[in-house]
Order: C-alpha cells, then sequence, then structure tokens
C-alpha cells in the first residue's frame, strides 16, 4: 500500500510538470458555500513554486479577466490536460522559372520581338542627340564659372556661397535635430519601463499585465481585491495588503507606514477646488500639471479595476474630477472622471470610474451625467 501511495505521488508530480503555459484543462473555480462546483475550462498563464508550495495562475475560458486567480494543483483536473497547439506554418511555394513559363503563340513572339527593338532603339543614340552634345560641348568647357562648379556664378558669388554653406552647416550642428551626428562608439542605453501608452507593446509585455500584481488593497474602511494588473512599485507586489492614504492616494506596504504617513499628511479632501457640493456629495477638479503626484496615483489606483487603461504618468493634458462622500473624518473619494483639457474630436469623457464599494447605489449614473455637465459649460 505504501508503494502504492509513492507511485500515486511520482506519477502526480510527473503530470503536474506537465502543466506549463498555454495548457488548458478543467479548473475548479472558487465559489461560494452554497452553490454548486463548476470546473469551467481554463488556460494556464504562469506557474510559481514558493516555500514548497506550487501555484497556477489561470484564466477561465469565456469569463471575465476579472476572475483570473492563483490555484492549487487540488483543483485542476490534470487527467483532461491540453497542451497547448503548435503555430502551424503555411509552407511556401517553390518558384521556379519553368513554372513561371507560359505557353507561347506566333503572335506573342512577334510581340516580345517588337518590344526588345523599340527598346534598342530608345536605347541607342541619335544622330541628332550627339551632334547636339558635341556641339555644346565647348560652351560648357569655356565658361569660367563651369569650371569653379557653378553655373552662372562668379568667383565672388561662390565664396560667398561657401560662406553661407559654411555657416549652415554651424547652424545645424549646434542646434539641429537632423543635422548628421559623428558617431561616437557608446553602450546602448537601458530599456526604461514606459510612462505613457499602452504596456501591451510585445508579447512577454502582455503575458505580464494579464496576471495581477496586487493581492489586496486597504483604502480607509475597505479592503478590496483588485480586478486587474496596475504598474505599482515591484516591492509591493511580493505583500498581502498595499494601505493606502484616502486623501492623497499615496501608497504604503504596512500599516505602522499609513499611521506614521497621516500625522503628516494634512490633506481631508483632494486637491483641488470643489465645483460642486449637494449634501454629503462633493465635486473636486484637480488639474493633471499642477497636482501631478495625485493624479499618478489616482491613475494607478483606477488600473487595479479598469482593464483598457493606458495613462500612468503623462497627467499633464488631462482634468479629473474626483467625486467624494463627507463625514466627521473628511472627504472620501468614491469615483472620478477624466477629461482632456483640448480634445480634438469633442470628447466630454477620456477615463471614468466608480470604487467597488460604491458601485450599484447610482453614483455612476452622477458621474455620467456631471461629466456632461462640465463639457457644456466649458463650451459657454
Amino acid at each position: 500500500m505504501a508503494d502504492d501511495k509513492e507511485n500515486k505521488k511520482i506519477g502526480l508530480k510527473t503530470t503536474l510538470d506537465m502543466v506549463v503555459e498555454g495548457c488548458r484543462l478543467p479548473v475548479k473555480m472558487s465559489i461560494l458555500p452554497n452553490e454548486e462546483e463548476e470546473w469551467p475550462l481554463a488556460e494556464i498563464l504562469s506557474r510559481k513554486e514558493e516555500k514548497g508550495k506550487l501555484e497556477f495562475y489561470v484564466h477561465y475560458i469565456d469569463f471575465n479577466k476579472r476572475l483570473d486567480e492563483w490555484v492549487l494543483p487540488d483543483r485542476l483536473r490534470v487527467e483532461e490536460l491540453q497542451f497547448p497547439k503548435k503555430d502551424q506554418k503555411t509552407p511556401q511555394k517553390q518558384t521556379s522559372s519553368a513554372a513561371n513559363s507560359r505557353p507561347t503563340t506566333p503572335d506573342r513572339e512577334l510581340q516580345d520581338k517588337k518590344t526588345t527593338v523599340d527598346r534598342s532603339e530608345s536605347d541607342s543614340p541619335s544622330p541628332s542627340s550627339l551632334l547636339s552634345k558635341k556641339l555644346s560641348l565647348p560652351e560648357q568647357t569655356s565658361s569660367p564659372a563651369a569650371k569653379l562648379g557653378g553655373q552662372g556664378q562668379t568667383p565672388q558669388s561662390q565664396t560667398k556661397s561657401n560662406a553661407g554653406r559654411k555657416r549652415k552647416a554651424i547652424f545645424l550642428d549646434e542646434d539641429s535635430q537632423d543635422a548628421p551626428a559623428t558617431p561616437q562608439p557608446s553602450a546602448p542605453p537601458p530599456q526604461q519601463p514606459r510612462q505613457t501608452g499602452s504596456m501591451s507593446s510585445s508579447h512577454d509585455e502582455n503575458i505580464i499585465t494579464r496576471i495581477k500584481n496586487i493581492e489586496t488593497i486597504e483604502l480607509g474602511k475597505y479592503r478590496i481585491k483588485p480586478w486587474y494588473f496596475s504598474p505599482y512599485p515591484p516591492e509591493l507586489t511580493t505583500i498581502s495588503i498595499v494601505y493606502i492614504c484616502e486623501f492623497c492616494l499615496k501608497y504604503v506596504k504596512s500599516r505602522k507606514c499609513l499611521e506614521r504617513h497621516r500625522t503628516k499628511c494634512t490633506l481631508r479632501h483632494p486637491p483641488g477646488n470643489e465645483i460642486y457640493r449637494k449634501s454629503t456629495i462633493s465635486f473636486f477638479e484637480i488639474d493633471g500639471r499642477k497636482n501631478k503626484l495625485y493624479s499618478q496615483n489616482l491613475c494607478l489606483l483606477a488600473k487595479l479595476f479598469l482593464d483598457h487603461k493606458t495613462l500612468y504618468y503623462d497627467t499633464d493634458p488631462f482634468l479629473f474630477y474626483v467625486m467624494t462622500e463627507y463625514d466627521i473624518k473628511g472627504f472620501h473619494i468614491v469615483g472620478f472622471f477624466s477629461k482632456e483639457k483640448e480634445s480634438t474630436e469633442d470628447y466630454n469623457v477620456a477615463c471614468i470610474l466608480t470604487l467597488p464599494p460604491y458601485q450599484r447605489k447610482g453614483y455612476g449614473k452622477l458621474l455620467i451625467e456631471f461629466s456632461k455637465y462640465a463639457s457644456t459649460s466649458s463650451h459657454a
């Protein structure tokens, strides 16, 4: 019996070693206690082994990416493992002169002979052209300006133009980006993370951004599980909870750091101007250029719950409108929307989000209505 158990363990380990990125198999979905078990088909996106514990990051096929999660091997149905399909390359057609040749006919041979004769006549110079060249040859050599390399220029004008060219070349070398620079051997610049734009320019980068890197955040009195990847610093991806100040949105890695920050943070509302208030609801207008750090922290927070958000650091061209709810402790962020300061296509919203604790309470409709009002008032 002991040998059978040992053999089963060895067989299971061998099977788990075969579960690599790209494989598909049924995975037990995390469900509520009173619900039935579900084993949807899932794709393995990554695997890791920490402290002797093996985990797989799976994406459930035909389900939203927010449900992607790390699972243990006991939730995998390895007996139904499907290996990734290799890309089938289409065979290249072998071309040859014999294959490309077409059967000739008498008419086609006559046409080909005619075209070759026309080409030979056009290539050979005519007597009139030779005569004109002979007649024009003395005129070209007799001109003193031609000897200097310019047509119709005197030596003084030639020296002036050369001096002008020298001054222009010096000006280009100093200020122009198009000026030819002397090649200097130097080491290639180190690759840095992009500051703007989409983060999925390459396949490898896309795989990284498909995996949620933050496990839980604590924002005020709420603990929230993020839905998507957000480019927070790497040192925050190895801890279980990221603590965020709900007033300035600064992120720290421990509760003690957050308490120490609260003693120094003087904000009790978002920076910027309060432009609307009714009862406990207020809106603050924030300039992305004047309050850059807050705007960047707001974008990082929003990316945890928005899959296709591409703005992280370049916040200068945007205005942010943050909706808050007031109590005795301060103005707590509920959601926000952003818009371009100068939109060429006259869009009234660039990005909009209601944080998960405040969803399904009507705040999203209020954000949309206020975005329409803000766009009409700016045009007035």
